[in-house]
C-alpha cells in the first residue's frame, strides 16, 4: 500500500469518526468527573494507608 492510499485512507476514517462524535451532555461530564475524583480518592487513601503501615514497620525495628 502507498503511503499517500494509507494517508488518505486514515483521513477518512478521521473525518468519519469526527462527525459521528457529538458533544456529552452535562449530566455525562458530571458523571465521568465523579468517577474521576472517587478514583483519585480511592488511590490516595489506599496510599496514605501504605504509607502508615510502612512507618509502623519502621518504628518496629
Amino acid at each position: 500500500m502507498s503511503i499517500i492510499k494509507g494517508l488518505k485512507e486514515f483521513y477518512d476514517k478521521a473525518v468519519y469518526v469526527w462527525r459521528a462524535s457529538e458533544k456529552p451532555s452535562q449530566k455525562e461530564i458530571n458523571t465521568n468527573l465523579r468517577i474521576v475524583l472517587l478514583g483519585i480518592l480511592v488511590l490516595g487513601v489506599i496510599g496514605f494507608i501504605i504509607s502508615i503501615i510502612f512507618g509502623f514497620l519502621h518504628f518496629s525495628q
